[in-house]
């Protein structure tokens, strides 16, 4: 990846939401991210997950269908400078993983399912990059399967949720039918104020000086409250208006029936449920009046992209986090970084990789011991579950297993079991760094800043490789003697790993 992006090159981001998919292309301009371009489609991935959590095939085929349109409007977009997110559908969904593979024969970058809340602090992110106001915001995005809510200042999260509330999902759970009556509404609205519920206190402590709602349910509601003359001076959806809103849509008995000035007809069978869920936040926050952003995930998507270019990438951000969090050996993990990167360039060629496998190695060698924090024994297992299963921000899913099992695979016995799963998560790739990061680990098992003899890796082919040791081995007896452990676990996963030396060859 390049150092920086000059203005007037495109940037582009897929959101895949739960309801609707949508592109979003846009240039850069002083710094500055400006649509040019945008494509927008109802899916209803949500709608398509079946009782057992699997998403139909007819669900599938719609998404399908729906990115091969996309991507006939990203041939001038490189494939560096696009980001293609999933959300809570695919979160949810059992199969998932076969409905990634279909999309991978049409997509030019693999799908990244992001957690929910690495979607918070994205949509926070785009929504903070489209506001002038200052001061403390809580953030309001209801979307098909989830509901993130976030507070923040100026472009900086400060509390990120993401609960399971959506307009599809609640339309499924509590107006399976279509039909609409107070009963069923008040049900919905009980269900989100008990979702609301865990994290009310929290976010009324910490407090905010303006509300911020985007995406489509809050857009529909504004939009219809104007048109009918019940927003604000300012166009600003009030209290009021939702009152009046939802007096009205009770009149309807099913949602074929549902008809406002400005309601679209893909969106009046999602409006039921996207309106109580709206409705209990507004008595739960015990909100007044909210202030619409046109910026969402996938703007947010694209400023996050942006930020790597500008060397602002907030994944380095997140890893100091960890490692200050856990107590990592910063010298440590910079030795093993150095060892690592000389070891990656001397066979960056043969393996094929690039700048995003070099920021991963890098990545886990500075993560690769915060497994200490919580036991010496098994650390590396403590490691890989941390890293695989908190919360990271600027990590997708797959960017965490990744990492997981870098840390995960740095010590001890390899496994041919271990080594399909590493191969099955991110390909021979993977599989090749894990191998580099425990060569550079190893090369470093004294942890002393004295010189190292010079070293060379060099892959003779796929399963040969050769680890050129300058000088008289002898000088170092205990790394002779890891070198040759190192030797039979690589055996393990099909690699023989030969040793040169003046006084060691093998």
């Amino acid at each position: 990846m390049s150092d920086f992006l000059i203005d007037e090159e495109l940037l582009a981001a897929i959101d895949m939401g739960s309801n609707s998919f949508h592109l979003a292309i846009a240039r850069v301009d002083h710094g500055e991210v400006k649509k040019v371009a945008s494509m927008s489609e109802k899916v209803q991935l949500a709608a398509g997950l079946d009782e057992n959590k699997n998403l139909t095939e007819a669900a599938q085929q719609r998404g399908l269908a729906c990115l091969a349109r996309f991507v006939g409007r990203l041939g001038s977009v490189q494939p560096n400078r696009l980001r293609i997110v999933a959300t809570n559908a695919l979160r949810q969904a059992k199969n998932g993983h076969e409905f990634i593979q279909k999309a991978a024969e049409i997509l030019p970058k693999p799908i990244e399912i992001i957690a929910g809340r690495e979607e918070a602090r994205l949509i926070y992110l785009g929504v903070s990059h489209t506001l002038a106001n200052s001061g403390r915001r809580l953030v309001i995005d209801i979307g098909g399967g989830s509901t993130e809510l976030i507070i923040g200042e100026e472009f900086e999260p400060i509390h990120t949720e993401s609960l399971q509330m959506g307009c599809v999902a609640y339309s499924k759970a509590f107006f399976p039918n279509g039909e609409i009556s107070q009963k069923d509404f008040d049900k919905a609205v009980v269900a989100a104020r008990k979702e609301l519920s865990g994290i009310a206190n929290t976010y009324r402590e910490a407090g905010w000086d303006t509300v911020v709602g985007s995406s489509g349910t809050i857009k529909a509601c504004r939009q219809m409250t104007i048109n009918m003359g019940w927003s604000d001076d300012k166009e600003n959806l009030t209290r009021e208006g939702l009152d009046k809103l939802k007096e009205k849509l009770l009149k309807f008995k099913h949602v074929s029936e549902v008809d406002f000035d400005g309601l679209k007809d893909d969106r009046r069978w999602v409006l039921p449920a996207g309106l109580a869920i709206l409705y209990a936040i507004f008595e739960v926050f015990e909100i007044d009046k909210l202030v619409y952003s046109d910026g969402a995930l996938r703007e947010g998507v694209m400023y996050d992209l942006l930020g790597r270019f500008q060397h602002e990438d907030v994944r380095d951000r997140s890893v100091q986090a960890l490692m200050g969090r856990y107590g990592a050996d910063l010298k440590q993990a910079r030795r093993v970084d150095d060892v690592a990167q000389q070891l990656f360039s001397n066979v960056a060629e043969q393996f094929n990789f690039n700048t995003e496998d070099s920021d991963l190695l890098r990545r886990a060698a500075y993560l690769h011991e915060i497994g200490l924090a919580i036991s010496h024994g098994g650390y590396h297992r403590h490691g890989a579950y941390l890293l695989q299963h908190s919360d990271i921000p600027g990590f997708s899913q797959i960017d965490q297993i990744h990492l997981s099992h870098l840390v995960g695979h740095h010590r001890r016995k390899l496994r041919t079991d271990d080594k399909v799963d590493v191969i099955r998560a991110g390909s021979r790739k993977l599989m090749n760094l894990c191998l580099i990061l425990r060569l550079a680990i190893c090369l470093n098992h004294s942890r002393s800043d004295a010189m190292l003899p010079a070293i060379e890796l060099n892959a003779l082919d796929a399963q040969q490789w050769q680890l050129s040791v300058s000088g008289d081995a002898k000088q170092w007896p205990l790394l002779v003697a890891d070198l040759h452990d190192e030797q039979i676990q690589f055996k393990h996963w099909d690699i023989d790993l030969n040793i040169q030396s003046e006084q060691f060859i093998s």
